[in-house]
This record gives structure tokens, sequence and C-alpha cells, in this order.
């Protein structure tokens, strides 16, 4: 092929795609400035037909798509009139319908109308919520594998006055803000304690089982009994139950008061000091009748856990002065 000849062919391809973008170009600016939409025809007879245009002029839109109205038909819209932001054109050889169709139409302007101009009516609401209760997990279980939780105080919901204004449109709420609120009922926070996992009520050993490093050495029932008159003393909390316990252990090494027991069931026994001598009230708390804490607290003080250096308590209403635990205060006798 000589050059003249292939210069003829590239300059025909450029021509050809010029003309490609060109076309493009028009179609995208053609689709731009004429809405393009799908409309719905139904004609008189039922039949449903849709079109798509980019025409806006009800008899322009037929006479593109080659629709001639019979002489007793009629049309909705009018030939006339804009499509505007309608999908649909209606033929029908009834008036009737027409009639309808249009003071619906009119009526659907109104209502939207009106609803621009509804008053916005404005409150002030006054109502009582709920305060959600916190949760907050105390683990005293020290690692142990086997573990349980245990509620110690429920937690209960709090109460709150809330004053809002509100406002409303056709009795529909748009709008709420919060003006102020006061708290009634202050929530009750929610305390799980984990804790070692407790032995069934009546115990499942049989022989007598070491606490503290292999000191002391109880049965089932010898640890039963301190647990029982541990609670009789304070089953308040695990602290109040730990402080207790640790009295007696306390006195196990202290000069002044060993001769009363080497151990803290002795202590406990020892005439006129706990309620175990001073009456019987401690009996209906036997075979498991106490928290979990309870006994949780006793097993931690036996294997040496302490929460106080104290040799005597009282009860908090008895005058005495010292460091309240539990409900009871802890001293030091002279």
């Amino acid at each position: 092929m000589r050059k003249d000849d292939k210069a003829s062919v590239s300059l025909k391809k450029i021509l050809i795609l010029s003309l490609i973008v060109i076309f493009s170009f028009s179609a995208a600016a053609f689709a731009t400035n004429n809405k393009i939409k799908t409309v719905t025809i139904e004609y008189s007879n039922g039949e449903e037909v849709n079109i798509i245009t980019s025409k806006q002029i009800v008899s322009a839109i037929l006479e593109e798509n080659g629709i001639i109205l019979l002489p007793e038909e009629y049309i909705y819209p009018n030939l006339d009139e804009e499509l505007g932001d309608r999908n649909s054109i209606i033929i029908s050889t009834e008036e009737i319908k027409y009639q309808e169709i249009a003071q619906a139409e009119e009526e659907r302007k109104i209502e939207e109308l009106l609803e621009e101009y509804t008053p916005v009516v404005e409150k002030i609401e006054v109502v009582q919520e709920e305060i959600p209760y916190e949760t907050i997990t105390k683990d005293i279980s020290e690692g142990a594998a086997n573990t349980e939780n245990e509620v110690i105080t429920p937690g209960v919901n709090g109460i709150k006055e809330v004053t809002y204004r509100v406002k409303y449109k056709n009795d529909i709420e748009i709008e709420r803000e919060e003006l102020s609120s006061v708290v009634i009922k202050e929530p009750v926070t929610k305390v799980v304690q984990v804790q070692v996992k407790s032995l069934s009520r009546y115990g499942s050993r049989t022989s007598a089982v070491s606490y503290g490093n292999g000191k002391w050495s109880y049965s089932d029932s010898d640890l039963d009994l301190l647990c029982a008159i541990t609670a009789q003393e304070c089953c308040s909390s695990y602290e109040g139950a730990l402080a207790v316990i640790t009295t007696a252990c306390n006195r196990t090494v202290s000069s002044s008061w060993k001769s009363r027991g080497s151990d803290p069931l002795s202590q406990y026994k020892a005439k006129g000091q706990f309620c175990y001598s001073i009456d019987n009230h401690w009996r209906k708390r036997l075979n498991g009748n106490y928290p979990s804490y309870v006994k949780q607290a006793v097993l931690d003080a036996l294997n040496g856990k302490r929460n106080h250096t104290y040799l005597s308590f009282r009860s908090a209403g008895s005058g005495v002065s010292g460091v309240n635990i539990g409900g009871n205060v802890y001293f030091n006798s002279l």
C-alpha cells in the first residue's frame, strides 16, 4: 500500500472516531436537557402499557407513541398539560372517572398545601423515667478454678423526673428537647461476688480437713459450727463476717487471749466471749443456714487472710469507740 493510501485510511479512522465522540456528547447533552422517564398509559379497556419518553406535554407523548383518542374518550391529564411529576396517563370513556381523578388530584394538592401551613404546637411535658442501675463484680476467689457468682446486693433502678419541650405537628411529635432533670430516687448498684464454690449444705466431705497450712484441723461439722457462730455475730457482708473470724484468729496468737484457745473455734466457745456461750440463736444457722460469703470469709481467715488487727468488738450501738466493720465496732481492750 502506498503512503498516500495509508494516510487516507488514517484520516477516515480519525473522522469516524470524531463522529462517535460528537454523537456521544450530543446524546449525553440530550439526556441531560430532556428528562427521560417511564410513563404508564392506562387505556379505556383496562389495559396498561409502559413507555419511555423525554417529552412533558401529554399530546406530544401520545403523538410520539402513535396513540389517537377516540371521540368518546377522556384523558387525564389534559392534552395541553405537562405531565410534571406524574408517572401515568389515564384514558377513559367515563367522564365521571375523569372527574374523580381530577378531584382527587385537587384534594391532594390542597392537603399538601394545608400540611405546609399547619401550625407547630409546643408543649411542656414532665415525665418520670427509670435510671438503670450499674453492676459491679468483686472477685474474692483468688484465682480458684471452681467458682460461683452470688448477688450480694440486688440492683434497683432509680427514678428521675425529666422536663421536656415537645413540638407537635398534626398531633405527631416532631421534636423533643430536654430542659431539666431531677433525681427522685437514686439507683442501687448491684454487687456480684465471685467466690470459691461452696460445698453442699450437708457437706461433700466426711473426714477432717486441715486449714491454715495444717495449723488447724476441722471436720465438716466443726466448719459448719464456725460459720454458724460467725453468721450470728455478723452476716451483713463478706467483710463483716471476715472481721468476726479475724478477731478469733487474732486471739489465738495474743498473749492475753491464747489461754482461752489455740484455734478459732476454741476462742468462739470461750465462756462469755462470743454468742456461743451467751445464747442459742446461732443454732438456727447450723446446717448451712448462712450466706455463702460467710463460709468464704471463714475459709479465707482459716487460711491466713485478715482484715484488721483488733482483739475485741461490740455492736455499733453499744457506744464504744473503734473501727466499724459490717455493723460491729472493733477495738483492743485495755
